[in-house]
């Protein structure tokens, strides 16, 4: 972890957080609000560390024995919150890690800072519990809430927060972050960007799992072939995708990429918006195959697909459609 300045986009909220330490205008209570992965956590504990930092700068300066802590998650004075049960935060959790703690002084640093991630699952009455110390805080305590459905929260919560809203980050942007600081070759950065959708934590995640790399070259194998599979290749990759369950959302998403490249090489001619351009060759074989209508029907099948799987349909079955779509030429 570093400062601000190692942070992809989310210019106006930095900007935000830096000009309260430089002008002493810190709030004691922030909502980040936000997409899953979209950088909540990363934000919030950087402007913890550098509210904390030895040096009183708007960057942290990483030397000091309160910026050693905070990258050691073990600051005394920075909380995060982590709760035993995934669907919910109970008042008593909400009782027990702030509300009762923190009347109890920072231990040796300017301020106590709480950061709750996942914010919109405490239940009403944690909200309401932790409402009290919002309005009457002591001097040193900011309270950072992290969420991505901000609706969740108590309209009283909200009007007596500072409300930050991440916003996507541009493909490029997360694409060029993966080839400078993960080395992820220029072909696969553009896989993990785009299915990434503007969320940094997931294109990271992507780019460093092993999983998704194959996923991509089965899911491209079938697609590139899939019109010349014989009946026994294709149950084989039927069979491979269907004992692979937990990654079925990955696949489908691939093939919708895909099946995008190839309608929008159809209409336009042109290989530079294509998040697969390296595979040019089959995606303008497919685009002469194929008519307009039979690649809408292959996109909206995609779509029909995850509702199904999402309904518990039987997984073997709504691929067998699929794939029976995908091969109309």
């Amino acid at each position: 972890m570093s400062g601000f300045q190692s942070i992809i986009g989310h210019e106006e909220v930095i900007e935000h957080l830096q000009n309260a330490i430089k002008t002493g205008k810190v709030s004691h209570s922030y909502i980040f609000t936000g997409e899953a992965g979209a950088g909540k956590k990363l934000l919030a504990t950087t402007f913890a560390m550098t509210l904390q930092c030895e040096k009183k700068g708007i960057e942290p300066c990483m030397e000091c024995d309160s910026c050693k802590k905070a990258v050691g998650k073990n600051h005394p004075d920075i909380i995060v919150l982590t709760h035993e049960n995934q669907s919910s935060i109970s008042i008593e959790e909400i009782r027990e890690k702030v509300v009762g703690d923190i009347s109890i002084k920072p231990y040796c640093s300017p301020y106590k800072i709480y950061i709750i991630p996942d914010a919109e699952k405490m239940t009403p009455q944690a909200q309401n519990a932790l409402l009290k110390t919002i309005e009457e805080p002591p001097a040193y305590a900011v309270i950072i809430l992290l969420t991505s459905n901000i609706n969740e929260l108590l309209p009283t919560i909200q009007s007596r927060c500072v409300k930050l809203n991440l916003k996507i980050i541009d493909n490029s942007l997360v694409k060029n972050y993966l080839m400078d600081k993960l080395h992820v070759p220029d072909y696969q950065a553009e896989v993990d960007a785009s299915l990434a959708q503007g969320s940094i934590g997931r294109a990271q995640e992507a780019a460093e799992s092993e999983d998704f790399a194959r996923i991509t070259e089965n899911a491209l194998k079938i697609l590139k072939y899939a019109g010349k599979l014989g009946a026994f290749e294709l149950a084989e990759a039927l069979k491979n995708m269907v004992s692979d369950k937990q990654s079925i959302d990955d696949y489908l998403e691939i093939f919708q990429f895909w099946f995008r490249d190839v309608l929008m090489f159809k209409a336009t001619q042109e290989i530079d918006n294509l998040v697969f351009k390296q595979e040019i060759n089959y995606i303008k074989e497919q685009a002469s195959e194929k008519s307009y209508e039979t690649i809408e029907k292959i996109l909206e099948a995609l779509e029909k697909t995850k509702v199904r799987l999402h309904a518990n349909v039987n997984l073997e079955l709504a691929l067998e459609l699929l794939f029976l779509t995908i091969r109309e030429k």
